[in-house]
């Protein structure tokens, strides 16, 4: 039996030896897992994100607790981790974390693996080496360094203040391990970027949320409880396109659905305030208050401005509940 990526190995040359690390390469490689989340065709996410997802988990506790991103298991309803001998084994789908995008679940059968340290990426500088790391050993783990730490606004309505950027870039970074120089988690593969090298030349990097936002969070979600009150949600893509937002996608059902917003729509402001960038965009509306807060826009239009308020919403209520496998 082979783990889902079998057939998709790192190239050679990027591979991390042994030698190089003070730590216990392969015991640290073989906390991970490979993860596949079936998730129901009529689901809110279905259309996005797809109905079969797979990417990456890393063991964190003794009894089977695994950490992977939210985007993977969000409204799933199956959830299967393999090991890197091939045993599969079922779980469930503990929490989520919006703010974070990480994401918990529980092994309905021992996994019998090791448990990866959980870190931090508070002293990781631009520079240092780090492993990239996904299931099936070495043959699928990235040997790198930190290309930049940088907040990272996502289209969306995402933002992280201090993401982590690595390369080489993984091929399979969903929920892949960022493996600090001591041998213990400080990332979480989230993204694939498009970065460039000493000679402008285009290159895949590689996005990763610090581990330091789990250990605050940890006990809520393995209850299955959000660990912060929901952020008002318009339910806009968008990107930034010199000095404007720009919303370039509606997500169905969503505030900006109702209100009629478009792709194409420039957003001028925000409680009156005006704003030039999305995270400048993103802080303006989570000022506001919680989920159901009213959201006043600015918007332009083909040249016109007009002002509309949009009753903002908890993204979480468009979603399947999660149920026990």
């Amino acid at each position: 039996m082979t783990t889902p990526f079998e057939g998709h190995e790192v190239e050679a040359r990027l591979r991390p030896s042994a030698e190089a690390y003070r730590f216990d390469l392969d015991q640290a490689l073989s906390s991970m897992v490979a993860l596949e989340a079936t998730v129901p065709p009529d689901a809110y996410t279905a259309g996005i994100l797809g109905t079969e997802r797979v990417g990456n988990g890393v063991v964190i506790g003794p009894g089977g607790l695994v950490l992977t991103m939210a985007y993977l298991i969000t409204e799933a309803e199956e959830v299967m981790l393999t090991r890197n001998d091939g045993r599969r084994v079922p779980a469930h789908v503990l929490g989520l974390d919006v703010r974070s995008g990480l994401g918990l679940v529980q092994a309905l059968e021992p996994l019998d693996l090791p448990v990866m340290t959980i870190g931090s990426a508070k002293d990781l500088n631009v520079g240092a080496p780090i492993i990239a790391a996904g299931a099936g050993g070495r043959a699928h783990a990235v040997a790198g360094k930190v290309l930049a730490r940088m907040p990272f606004a996502g289209y969306w309505e995402y933002l992280l203040d201090d993401a982590i950027i690595t390369g080489p870039a993984h091929p399979h970074w969903s929920g892949a391990a960022l493996i600090g120089p001591k041998g213990d988690l400080v990332g979480l593969g989230s993204l694939t970027l498009e970065g460039r090298d000493n000679e402008g030349q285009a290159r895949p990097i590689n996005m990763f949320v610090p581990a330091e936002l789990l250990p605050p969070i940890l006990d809520e979600l393995a209850r299955g409880r959000s660990p912060h009150p929901p952020r008002p949600w318009l339910g806009v893509f968008a990107q930034e396109m010199e000095n404007h937002v720009v919303i370039v996608g509606i997500s169905p059902k969503g505030p900006a659905a109702r209100a009629e917003l478009k792709a194409g729509d420039l957003i001028l402001a925000v409680d009156g305030m005006p704003v030039s960038d999305l995270a400048e965009f993103y802080d303006r509306l989570w000022n506001l208050g919680d989920a159901g807060v009213s959201v006043p826009l600015k918007i332009l239009r083909e040249g016109d401005a007009f002002e509309v308020e949009i009753r903002s919403m908890d993204r979480a209520s468009l979603l399947k509940k999660r149920r026990l496998n």
